[in-house]
């Protein structure tokens, strides 16, 4: 069988296998998929669905986005937007309304940050502020 083509993500997953000091069958039966299941897509025959990577990253305790980047679903900046979501929202010292409202915030700066970084420099804004001799 040829491997597919997912990033790293079967050698990323048995090196977080082996951090945890998992065997291949622990890993299988904590994150609730079959032992031959689990080797394949550690050898990159299987491609996982993200219900799967999520299974597997709960039962590695690391993000799912994380393995979502590794298996080319999630690009690194979609990771980061939502680990910071995922923080916020499991952040038991605030209530909903203001996670929401932290999350508007957010939002707000992130598209006002790329409206910023689409436009072009104005040439009329002096690039140094250094005094001209």
């Amino acid at each position: 069988m040829a491997s597919l083509n997912v990033g790293n993500l079967g050698g990323f997953l048995r090196e977080q296998r082996r951090t945890a000091q998992l065997t291949l069958r622990q890993l299988a039966d904590a994150a609730g998929v079959s032992n031959p299941y689990l080797s394949q897509i550690e050898r990159g025959l299987r491609k996982p669905s993200a219900e799967i990577l999520q299974q597997l990253a709960k039962a590695l305790r690391i993000s799912a986005e994380t393995l979502y980047v590794q298996a080319g679903i999630l690009d690194e900046r979609d990771r980061d937007e939502a680990e910071v979501r995922s923080v916020i929202l499991a952040d038991p010292s605030i209530n909903e309304r203001q996670k929401q409202v932290l999350l508007q915030i957010y939002e707000s700066f992130r598209k006002e940050n790329a409206l910023a970084a689409d436009e072009p420099d104005d040439p009329s804004t002096p690039s140094s502020s250094k005094p001209s001799s």
